[in-house]
């Protein structure tokens, strides 16, 4: 057991910290007005190699782990949360294909997906049946060579980028679920206006329009009525990123917090001076610190899986459910705690906490809900 960072880990966390902090942070309120990330940031990141941070060489990565992934998505979230949103979800497709993809896919989207040239999308949530797999309405039929798909998708990220989406079906001739690999904005396919949210601007969301959608039928990912497997533990990777939203978030909290009670005067002294601030700067660093270490193990777990050391998928599974449970709704608590310190100026966009704090709202809802979480972890050890 060892808690201290090799030198890589360390100069891989300046790096985002360092970018993060001089090329996003300045840019997000920007951000959050118009909701749109500017391209620079993306190929900032592209250059830095964070795209294809736990993916192999020779699909044009890193391949330095998801621990890696976590220090380099903590430094984004706490600029913004919607440049970190891009990129969980952008991993989350990345990781589906990783994973479960044939050569020739991973050949055919990597080198591109780690250059930031590709964007992939992970598509399963519908408008009538929400997350129920046993409950999909959309439908992939097979035309010869050809798979053919139909449906909505509903509260999709990414989905106006160029690159893959992994669409969820329920397949009509075996039966289940399967998924496939569709290229957006290919024949077809159609997207609603984006969404308006509270939060998380800057990755937009939006209905998914797929209308006699026509993929080749080597875009099946893994095996047909494999889909919810995939699905199961596609999620569980996406909660590597959505965890680490939340710490970013938390981190952010505790910074501006910290900053805050130094600068504030009161009678010519800080308000840090005061009990009330000082037990507030103690809860959060409480909160950031044991939220750090989940995520960081979490990250660790991830590799583990890939690596085979361990195969125990369930396992990792409800792990990151509980991370991902706990983290979203520690998110939540801190910007509370740091909007309190920061009193009625919290309420003005003139300090980061307001962003912060609705940003923070949004890390429960998403990726499963934070009481749906505590139900898997509890499942994986009651039964």
């Amino acid at each position: 057991m060892d808690f201290n960072f090799t030198e890589e880990q360390q100069l891989i966390q300046e790096s985002a910290r360092e970018f993060a902090t001089k090329i996003i942070a300045p840019l997000a309120g920007q951000i959050d007005a118009e909701d749109k990330i500017p391209a620079e940031i993306l190929d900032g990141m592209a250059e830095l190699g964070f795209m294809g941070i736990p993916f192999p060489e020779k699909y044009g990565g890193s391949a330095l782990g998801y621990e890696y992934y976590v220090l380099v998505q903590e430094q984004i979230a706490r600029a913004s949360a919607g440049v970190a949103t891009l990129f969980s979800v952008h991993m989350l497709g990345a990781d589906a294909i990783s994973i479960f993809g044939t050569e020739e896919q991973k050949d055919r989207y990597f080198p591109d997906i780690c250059k930031g040239k590709l964007h992939p999308s992970f598509a399963f949530t519908e408008p009538e049946t929400g997350s129920d797999p046993k409950q999909l309405v959309t439908t992939v039929t097979q035309d010869g060579d050809y798979a053919v798909i139909n449906g909505v998708k509903r509260f999709i990220s990414a989905a106006a980028y160029e690159g893959p989406i992994v669409v969820f079906c329920k397949d009509t001739e075996v039966g289940g679920v399967s998924a496939y690999i569709v290229d957006k904005l290919c024949p077809g396919y159609s997207l609603s206006p984006a969404w308006e949210k509270i939060g998380g601007h800057g990755s937009p969301i939006y209905d998914v329009y797929l209308k006699d959608v026509r993929v080749p039928a080597s875009n099946l990912l893994g095996q047909r009525g494999q889909g919810f497997d995939i699905l199961l533990l596609g999620i569980a990777f996406g909660k590597i990123g959505t965890s680490t939203i939340a710490l970013g978030g938390i981190l952010a909290a505790y910074e501006d917090a910290i900053k805050y009670a130094k600068e504030k005067l009161h009678r010519g002294q800080p308000i840090a001076k005061f009990q009330a601030i000082q037990l507030k700067i103690g809860h959060l660093a409480a909160k950031y610190h044991s939220t750090r270490w989940m995520c960081y193990r979490l990250g660790t777990l991830a590799n583990d899986i890939l690596s085979r050391r361990s195969s125990d998928w369930r396992q990792f599974e409800a792990e990151a459910a509980l991370v991902k449970g706990y983290a979203s709704d520690t998110a939540v608590e801190a910007a509370k705690l740091s909007m309190d310190v920061h009193a009625s100026y919290g309420l003005t966009k003139d300090f980061p906490i307001e962003r912060v704090y609705r940003d923070a709202i949004i890390c429960p809802q998403i990726e499963g809900v934070s009481d749906m979480q505590r139900i898997i972890f509890a499942g994986s050890v009651l039964f």
